[in-house]
């Protein structure tokens, strides 16, 4: 009877861990997805183990190998590529963000004069890393609009820029927040990043300016998910939790701009 005991637990064990899903994200959707697949293993009783990172990064390591079922990026790109490469059985755009500019008040940063303060030699500019993460993308595209109207801008900004997050570089187990401690130490005095983070931001460095890019230099951000088989219910269980109004409320709660929500009476 003990033997018998032992193995039904063995095996539901084993089928409970069959049923678990694999979701790997983008670093800025961390708390978003934590609080979105909470609630779906409260409805469902299935597991999710998640990881999050700078989505250029993320995709590789599903390229070297990694076995996951969802895949959130911060970018249509990288999604598109694994359905492209026949990795990913199907994508669709789940939410958008915005870019905005942190910064201390010594930059003197305003909507009114952005480009300009950018421009500014005191004026000491973090980024996240273009290809790896895709918020220093969407930084570079809007280099080139600022550079539409301020020729030669692009080459400014681009050389002043410091990649200040989204790198292959270990993280610095002192400097938990390489943005914040950018800003402490003097590196940078703005940065470039998702409003999402700004309560992040703020909660880390107080005296932020928090200024929203301009919308003649706005790239906005799309954010892509990426299911790796439409075989596995509880995977797609899980999309469409991302999908579903509750789902895209929460997104909305954290910052982000929900694509799914069904239009106010």
């Amino acid at each position: 009877m003990a033997r018998l005991l032992a193995v039904l637990l063995f095996l539901s064990a084993a089928q409970a861990h069959a049923e678990e899903v694999v979701l790997y994200g983008a670093g800025s959707l961390k708390d978003a997805l934590t609080a979105i697949t909470a609630e779906y293993t409260r409805n469902s009783g299935i597991a999710v183990r998640t990881a999050f990172g700078p989505s250029g990064l993320m995709r590789e390591k599903i390229d070297a190998g990694d076995k996951v079922d969802l895949f959130a990026s911060a970018d249509m790109g990288h999604a598109l590529k694994l359905r492209e490469d026949g990795r990913a059985a199907a994508t669709v755009m789940f939410t958008r963000n915005k870019l905005c500019a942190f910064a201390k008040p010594e930059a003197k940063l305003t909507a009114a004069t952005f480009a300009e303060r950018l421009l500014d030699p005191a004026v000491k500019l973090g980024t996240s890393t273009p290809k790896a993460d895709p918020g220093g993308d969407y930084t570079r595209a809007m280099f080139q609009l600022i550079d539409k109207a301020h020729p030669g801008a692009f080459a400014v900004l681009d050389a002043k820029a410091q990649k200040i997050v989204g790198g292959t570089t270990a993280p610095d187990p002192e400097k938990p927040d390489p943005v914040a401690a950018g800003f402490a130490s003097g590196e940078i005095n703005a940065m470039i990043g998702y409003c999402s983070g700004t309560e992040q931001r703020r909660k880390q460095t107080p005296d932020l300016d928090v200024v929203a890019v301009p919308e003649e230099y706005a790239a906005e951000p799309e954010y892509g998910l990426a299911i790796m088989s439409l075989e596995k219910p509880a995977a797609v269980a899980l999309a469409f939790a991302i999908l579903s109004p509750e789902g895209q409320t929460m997104l909305q709660r954290f910052g982000f701009a929900p694509v799914g929500l069904p239009a106010k009476p």
